[in-house]
């Protein structure tokens, strides 16, 4: 049987899910900016609600995290909606993929259910108003007014979410010229920002994906880390910055990629992004679509890139895992194959916003069991 929040969900799931997925996503997250405002508490507001939050904090990339379970960039690409995810237990919110310019994303529809395998196709490709636009949605929110900026390897605030910025590029830009895009984002993102994550494994933006390879990761690295460094003397403060990689990556790129990071200072990495793989789902209504496959079928695949990248980055260095999470036992379970936080997002869809309550109970019990010294006299 499920939690109350999960049995809540599952009563009006069916109703959201009769909705064209886009259109169901839409209106979920005005009714949690309306639950946020405290101006409606009908029953249907009050089932999207979470239980509170965990509190688990814990220091990672020079910051305080809240609790361990974030959510992941792609459901709130404008910022629009930070107030309202923000009720819902988060210990981070990550935001975006935002670009420089204002762009349409590709054609509806462009995501579709796979109930079957508790997953998602997307396509959106990168749709949304603009960095100009996103900060100013950032700066609005009650939610980031009350963020207090402090030098990296402070405190955070309490039980505030911290709020990430995920960067791409504009689809009309060459990928030669992917750098101006990514040190734009930087730029504009840095001063409102707890971390920032370049994303170049985003399967909807053509070529993007190429930014993974050894000489045009190196290239973008470089150039990220020199603008950091000359924002910092500006801001006192040094933005964490993250890179977010594909789960298809082979072991040879898995390896370039362990080894660029620390080498450029970057500060963590997430894994994973979406899949091209559709093994898991063939057969099933939709699988044929075009764009990145979430939710269940990716679970194996990010656990793998997600070891590997621990057995070959420095010790301690951070690791975000998404991918696939869809109970506590898979959070936990990215815990122990080398992550350090985790990220949700298809799971949400599927279990709705209990989720994000059990998975933070769940690594905050793991913490405390590894923590707890054995019992000499237990046999």
């Amino acid at each position: 049987m499920g939690s109350p929040g999960q049995l809540r969900y599952a009563l009006i799931r069916p109703a959201l899910f009769a909705l064209e997925p886009e259109r169901a996503h839409t209106l979920t997250l005005a009714a949690l900016d309306l639950v946020a405002s405290g101006s409606v508490t009908t029953p249907l507001a009050r089932a999207l609600i979470a239980a509170p939050q965990v509190a688990d904090p814990v220091e990672i990339l020079g910051l305080r995290f809240p609790n361990r379970v974030g959510l992941a960039a792609g459901l709130d690409k404008d910022a629009r909606h930070i107030d309202g995810l923000a009720t819902l237990g988060f210990g981070f919110l990550e935001l975006g993929t935002v670009t420089p310019l204002a762009q349409p994303g590709n054609p509806r529809p462009r995501l579709f259910r796979l109930p079957q395998s508790a997953a998602l196709i997307n396509r959106f490709g990168f749709n949304n108003d603009g960095i100009e636009a996103f900060l100013a949605a950032v700066t609005a929110s009650r939610t980031w007014r009350r963020r207090q900026f402090k030098p990296l390897g402070s405190a955070g605030t309490g039980s505030t979410p911290l709020l990430g910025i995920n960067i791409g590029k504009n689809a009309a830009t060459p990928i030669e010229r992917a750098v101006d895009d990514y040190l734009i984002g930087l730029r504009r993102a840095a001063p409102v920002a707890d971390y920032i994550t370049v994303n170049i494994s985003s399967p909807n933006t053509a070529n993007l994906r190429q930014l993974q390879a050894a000489s045009e990761l190196t290239t973008l690295l470089a150039a990220l880390a020199a603008e950091r460094e000359r924002l910092a003397a500006g801001m006192s403060r040094r933005v964490p910055l993250l890179l977010k990689v594909a789960p298809d990556l082979d072991d040879a790129q898995i390896e370039i990629i362990a080894d660029a990071l620390p080498r450029h200072g970057v500060d963590g990495v997430i894994a994973t992004n979406t899949t091209l793989a559709r093994d898991a789902v063939h057969g099933q209504r939709h699988a044929d679509e075009a764009g990145g496959l979430s939710g269940r079928p990716v679970f194996a695949a990010s656990n793998r890139v997600i070891r590997a990248l621990r057995e070959r980055l420095p010790a301690g260095f951070p690791i975000i895992g998404v991918g696939g999470i869809q109970t506590a036992a898979d959070a936990v379970a990215k815990i122990d194959h080398g992550a350090d936080l985790v990220q949700l997002y298809t799971g949400l869809i599927y279990r709705g916003p209990a989720l994000v309550h059990e998975c933070a109970e769940a690594l905050r019990n793991r913490r405390h069991r590894t923590a707890s010294p054995p019992d000499p006299l237990a046999s």
